[in-house]
Parts: structure tokens; sequence; C-alpha cells
């Protein structure tokens, strides 16, 4: 979003989603290097809460693609930054690649937007959320109960069918989660339009949106400075 436009209520929420995220693979860092309890990660509370914050992210990336003066530029950059990702979480210290991590998914879809925009601009407003939640369902119900052969499935991994043996430390397939995105570029129209109450616009508060507004250097560096922090405080402590 530029600048001038940007609304504090938005960069907020993504600060909130995002600060959950860290929270969360520091969780998993403190399981991976110091041996802290599994369920501490993977709960009940958190495996329902990583849907939340995962999909109020992507939901808000969505909604942000209204203010965008360039969504394929904006795409191609982030699709940039997470194949970068790729490469350096592939080499042969690191435990387990990011495949197509949340940052390829908002790359491929912001692209995807860009070239398609009028197709899904054309979809009657008011039926729009309905058809996007019945995809999000369709297609995450197609996901789950169908197979592909192995080879085929190898290379159409990013759109949810997996393989034996397939690892990805961060995985976001495109489907369904695209229809999450595309359902936040429905809203970004009333919101662009400034349909929504007014204080909604006029909403400030301390920290969130600042952190809102950095969420792709963010999430690039959060978890290289845990683990600094985390292997720092082990090692401090002698454990």
């Amino acid at each position: 979003m530029e600048k001038k436009k940007r609304i504090d209520a938005i960069d907020a929420a993504r600060g909130l989603a995002l600060i959950l995220m860290v929270i969360h693979h520091g969780l998993l860092d403190l399981h991976v290097l110091c041996g802290a309890p599994y369920w501490l990660f993977s709960n009940p509370v958190f495996d329902v809460l990583h849907y939340f914050f995962a999909g109020l992210f992507i939901f808000l990336s969505g909604l942000c693609c209204r203010f965008s003066r360039s969504n394929l530029k904006r795409g191609l950059i982030c699709f940039a930054v997470a194949m970068v990702l790729t490469v350096v979480t592939s080499l042969p210290f690191i435990d387990e690649p990011i495949r197509f991590g949340v940052l390829h998914l908002l790359g491929f879809c912001m692209v995807f937007f860009a070239l398609t925009r009028r197709a899904w601009d054309a979809v009657p407003r008011r039926a729009a959320p309905f058809l996007y939640i019945a995809l999000i369902v369709f297609t995450a119900w197609l996901v789950e109960n169908t197979s592909l052969p192995e080879g085929l499935a190898r290379w159409i991994f990013p759109f949810g069918w997996t393989y034996p043996g397939f690892r990805s430390a961060d995985w976001f397939p495109v489907f369904p989660w695209l229809f999450v995105f595309l359902l936040g570029t429905w809203a970004g129209l009333y919101v662009v339009e400034r349909k929504l109450p007014e204080w909604f616009y006029t909403f400030t508060c301390p920290v969130l949106p600042q952190i809102g507004r950095r969420s792709l250097l963010i999430y690039v560096l959060h978890q290289p400075i845990l683990y600094a922090l985390i292997l720092a405080v082990k090692a401090a402590a002698g454990i």
C-alpha cells in the first residue's frame, strides 16, 4: 500500500498476525534446538490459531492488492525473495527446506490476481464471497481426498498434492489458500470505496501498525534472529 493510503487498522491486524506467527515459530525452534516438548508448538490451541493468523495474513495481503500500483511487480519481488529462502534453506546444514511457504504463495497469488483481475472483478460483488468460500472448501476437500501419480505430484506440489518423502518447513499450497487471498481482494473493494464504518479508517494503536508495515522484512529475518537468540541463551546457560 502507498504510504499516503495506509490504514492503521489493516497494518495492526497484519502486525498481530505476524507476532503470533513469530511466537509459533519460536516455540518450534525451542523444540528443535532445546528439546522442549513438541506440544508447545502443536496443541489444540495453536493448531487452531495457526490457521487463524495464517488465514488473516493471506486475507489481508489480498485486501492490500486493491491499493497497489502493480501487483505483478510486487508478486514477482515476493516470489523472488521466497526462492532465495528456498535456496538458503536447501543448504546441507539446514534440517528442512522451505519448498513452498507463505511467501511463495503470496507471490503466486499477487501475480495470478494481476493477470486475471478482470475475470474476478466481473463476478457479481454480492456473489463473490460465497463463490470464494465454496472454492476454499472444495479445493481443500479435493486435495485431501484425491491422490496423483508421484511423478505428476512432484511437478505440481505447489498446488497441494504431495508425494512420499515430501518435506517443507513452511507449507502453504495454492489450494485452498488462493481463494482466501481472493476473498481479501473482494473485501478490499469495500475498503478503498470507504464503505466501512469511519472508525475503521481513523483507528490508531501503538506498535502493531509499525510491525505490520515491515512484514516482509520481519518474515525473512525472524527465524535467523530466533535461532541466534536461542543458541546464545543456550550457550550462556551451559545447556
